[in-house]
């Protein structure tokens, strides 16, 4: 397992990514980048295994950092162009705004992400993002982003298929994001895919600096 982690005035995130045994790259790629707003945050999962999946993640990875400052939607389109000729990948992005406190995401694929948020109670309940079928650089579906507050210490995870499903049972959303990205690898990775799961803490500021 290798495990990154870094911290800004926005987010306190983790990153826990395994390759499928017998493979020298990986197609699962995660992105964390800063702008004066707040931070973007990207799970990408390349088609298939191997370099070609992994050459796929990176380009897209390329090029959504270079766009970071636009919309989700035009981001998403311009990786789609960028991406024709690969084996495309699928991906969820997560635009988190600190001087509104919102959270803005958009998924194509099956790259799950959640959201988890404290109640009256201090319980934690969730909600998960709008999965739309689709391969970018192959098969566009129509692009919807949608719009939520956040608050701080609202605990955000991004996983690709690797992980299954149901990885939140008996998760306790108070650790650290490395030891909850960590808990999620050990337990729920396949074992027969690549695998990558990214957790991370809104803590409402800006940083332009950028985290990885």
């Amino acid at each position: 397992m290798n495990l990154s982690s870094g911290k800004n005035a926005a987010i306190e995130w983790a990153c826990a990514a395994q390759m499928m045994p017998g493979q020298k790259e990986s197609g699962d790629h995660c992105l964390v980048r800063a702008h004066p707003r707040g931070v973007l945050l990207g799970v990408i999962d390349g088609i298939g295994h191997g370099k070609e999946a992994a050459d796929a993640a990176q380009e897209a990875a390329r090029t959504l950092d270079r766009h970071s400052g636009e919309s989700l939607i035009a981001m998403v389109q311009r990786a789609h162009e960028s991406l024709r000729g690969t084996r495309g990948v699928v991906m969820t992005l997560v635009s988190l705004n600190s001087s509104d406190h919102t959270l803005t995401w958009l998924g194509v694929g099956n790259v799950q992400g959640m959201i988890f948020q404290k109640d009256s109670d201090s319980k934690f309940g969730y909600e998960s993002v709008i999965l739309r079928g689709g391969v970018v650089g192959h098969q566009l579906p129509p692009l919807k982003a949608e719009i939520i507050p956040v608050n701080l210490g609202d605990l955000l995870v991004l996983a690709t298929d690797g992980i299954y499903s149901g990885f939140t049972v008996g998760l306790n959303m108070n650790n650290s994001p490395a030891a909850i990205a960590e808990r999620i690898m050990t337990n729920y990775a396949k074992g027969n895919d690549d695998a990558l799961v990214i957790a991370a803490r809104y803590l409402g500021g800006s940083d332009e600096s950028r985290t990885k």
